[in-house]
């Protein structure tokens, strides 16, 4: 855990914003008015695709000790989509949590596709096509693998959701919001009510599901046991508000709008963009959510981001400073070198049994320089390939914006910029997610409309313009149509 703390702001209002991540939980607490950083923590969670979600509660308060909570008087959670958590009539753990970079359901949601008949079936009922990372899919795969649980399950919940939950002391009904519930594929956008028949379906009986909560709805305030867990002392109510997804959570804080696109960069990658009307995509590729703040927000996501840069510097025994040196040396395109970064399978394209493979390789151009390009030119391909379906349902982009981890990589900006013909930006770099949930916590708090936060984030904004390389993005095309035609 790391804590850190600005000067004294006794006159402040304080808000919290977490961020319940696959890797590990991060608490900012900002200035209500102003979005000012005052202090934040962190904890890590437990590797792997399945997790006991007692864990992510024990690195919660983990992340707060040291009285980082005290004084907070809202607070809301953001978290990572798709995650199945199931619960029994007494509210306890049946298994563990399914992560959405849990590949094992691809054919369950398969199977499930067809019987509601087809793609354009599900765009039309929920605005998306499951795949493996859906909730709908991991509940399918735990009705026909692990009958007995499945049976056993009377309630399910998402990440966000549970550690809600867990902070008002575990009440009789549970809430949620529009954004995560838009990922479970029982959910309707459009409709804006669940689809339990989907749901039945999927797991062989009807569950209870949490409450879908406004988007400045105070849902409950936090719990005595809480509390005492947390550290946080007096007797002043703190709020909690209905929370969010984490793709959600970042496109809160950066306020997008028209126009704006974002593509993020962390143990996934997304490319998502505001929109005013709900959208649905026949081909499964772009993802029909909601947004945290009452419009939508259609989604490309791809199952590896950060992790690529990293595996690759590892075997070439390099930190990612020289990394990005090498990746930056070489030329755009490799010299015809490609990598196809499907190391976990992939979400989109929908090839979860897929593994990573390099393209075109000639005694000359295996290089470091290259195999350093490559990575990054791989990773950032299927997300230019994103962008294109996220045009492909109406967006019209005006800028990229790039954040996440590996957003600050130099490569990162260097190659972004010739892959999309708009410019790039690449904001301060910062807790995106945990920022957004803090921002819904001072909405919460203060009701009216968005807090317009000014004094976030220290830094000054990348803008790189465009400098598109045609051949890069060819060559990434024909290097994936010729092994997945």
């Amino acid at each position: 855990m790391t804590t850190a703390s600005s000067p004294s702001r006794s006159q402040a209002t304080l808000v919290a914003g977490v961020d319940t991540s696959t890797q590990s939980v991060k608490v900012v607490v900002r200035d209500a008015d102003t979005g000012a950083w005052v202090r934040e923590g962190r904890a890590s969670h437990p590797d792997g695709t399945e997790v006991d979600p007692t864990a992510w509660w024990d690195a919660f308060v983990e992340a707060c000790s040291d009285g980082l909570l005290e004084g907070v008087e809202s607070i809301s959670v953001a978290g990572q989509q798709h995650g199945m958590v199931a619960l029994d009539e007494a509210g306890e753990v049946v298994r563990p949590a399914l992560l959405w970079n849990d590949t094992r359901s691809a054919d369950d949601a398969t199977e499930l596709v067809e019987e509601l008949g087809g793609p354009g079936a599900w765009a039309d009922a929920v605005g998306s096509v499951p795949l493996a990372a859906f909730t709908v899919s991991k509940v399918r795969w735990m009705a026909r693998n692990e009958p007995a649980n499945a049976a056993r399950t009377s309630q399910i919940m998402l990440p966000h959701d549970y550690l809600t939950w867990l902070l008002a002391d575990r009440p009789e009904v549970a809430t949620t919001d529009r954004g995560d519930a838009s990922g479970t594929g029982y959910w309707s956008p459009r409709d804006g009510e669940y689809r339990r028949d989907i749901l039945e379906r999927a797991l062989g009986h009807d569950v209870e599901l949490p409450r879908v909560a406004g988007p400045r709805e105070v849902v409950a305030e936090v719990g005595a046991a809480a509390r005492a867990q947390l550290g946080i002392s007096g007797s002043s109510p703190v709020l909690i508000g209905p929370g969010t997804g984490d793709n959600m959570g970042a496109a809160f804080a950066l306020g997008i709008g028209a126009g704006d696109v974002v593509v993020s960069l962390g143990t996934s990658g997304t490319a998502f963009a505001g929109s005013d009307a709900p959208t649905s995509d026949a081909s499964g590729l772009v993802a029909g959510f909601a947004d945290a703040s009452g419009a939508f927000l259609p989604l490309v996501c791809t199952l590896n981001a950060a992790r690529i840069l990293t595996s690759t510097a590892e075997l070439l025994g390099v930190d990612m400073d020289d990394f990005a040196a090498l990746a930056i040396s070489a030329e755009p395109g490799a010299e015809g070198l490609v990598m196809l970064p499907y190391f976990d399978g992939e979400r989109t394209p929908n090839l979860p049994n897929a593994r990573g493979s390099l393209h075109g390789i000639s005694r000359t151009n295996l290089s470091p320089a290259n195999l350093a390009r490559a990575a990054v030119e791989g990773m950032l391909g299927g997300l230019a390939d994103a962008v294109d379906a996220l045009v492909e349902v109406g967006v019209a982009p005006r800028r990229v914006l790039v954040v996440g981890g590996a957003a600050s990589n130099p490569a990162v900006v260097e190659v972004a910029s010739r892959l999309v013909d708009v410019p790039v930006e690449i904001p301060p770099a910062g807790e995106y997610v945990a920022d957004g949930a803090a921002r819904q916590a001072a909405w919460v708090l203060r009701g009216g409309e968005p807090p317009s936060w000014t004094d976030v984030r220290p830094g000054e904004t990348v803008v790189r313009e465009p400098r598109p390389e045609p051949r890069v993005r060819e060559q990434y095309r024909q290097a994936r149509e010729a092994l997945y035609s």
